[in-house]
């Protein structure tokens, strides 16, 4: 699975391109965050390591590299006593850091309008077409995977190295909240038709448009998981 930090292509998530094998780390890094992102593993609950090593078919030394490499993301955290719990953000917190997130891509937006090539916005557009896909077909995980890759794929064509890397901590932060924004026809809708607005703006490079839009969206999540918090 690719990291936050490189674009995540059509290529990952199919069958065509060169094969990648993922190492033992990145697998189950990317099993647990989905089992947090999905509610298998809900606000709150106890990381037991021996059952979720044995559900996963791994040992526990590799499962608790895993689980500190998400804490650092901020999924997880420590609880002394208790070992990794994951993690639950309160009302204010969510809020807050969807503040920061909207102004952050709203700046980026407005730089990747500048400084973007045209061949990396037809790559943004490739991951919204693949995503639109997907929502076709109502297959949610795989949707939100590609809607959060174009997120990072914005910040990584503002060229600013600063900026992607603080975006990044926050929305890596905010996974199983951003993902119930989802939840329901009618704000998975909403959300859609932010994206759409999102890739005809960067595409006709209109700044003040994407960052406007982008901004936006992140208001119109907390109003989409705010009472679901």
């Amino acid at each position: 699975m690719a990291s936050e930090a490189t674009p995540l292509l059509i290529d990952d998530l199919d069958s065509r391109g060169p094969i990648v094998r993922p190492t033992l780390h990145d697998a189950i890094v990317a099993r647990v965050r989905d089992m947090i992102i999905e509610g298998e593993l809900s606000p709150g609950t106890r990381l037991h390591e021996g059952n979720l090593g044995k559900m996963l078919g791994v040992s526990r030394t590799p499962l608790r590299e895993a689980l500190k490499f998400l804490v650092s993301e901020g999924l997880l955290e420590l609880s002394p006593g208790r070992g990794a719990v994951v993690r639950q953000f309160s009302a204010k917190d969510v809020h807050d850091s969807l503040i920061v997130l909207g102004n952050l891509e709203g700046l980026a937006g407005r730089l990747a309008c500048e400084n973007a090539t045209d061949q990396e916005i037809r790559e943004v557009r490739q991951l919204h077409d693949h995503m639109m896909d997907m929502y076709e077909k109502r297959d949610r995980l795989p949707y939100f995977k590609l809607n959060q890759s174009i997120h990072s794929s914005i910040l990584r064509l503002s060229k600013n190295e600063a900026l992607a890397s603080v975006h990044n901590v926050l929305q890596a932060r905010l996974k199983r909240i951003r993902y119930i924004g989802n939840e329901g026809p009618e704000k998975w809708s909403g959300a859609v038709a932010d994206h759409v607005e999102m890739i005809e703006a960067l595409e006709a490079r209109h700044a003040d448009r994407l960052s406007t839009i982008l901004n936006a969206h992140m208001l119109k999540t907390w109003e989409r998981v705010r009472h679901a918090i």
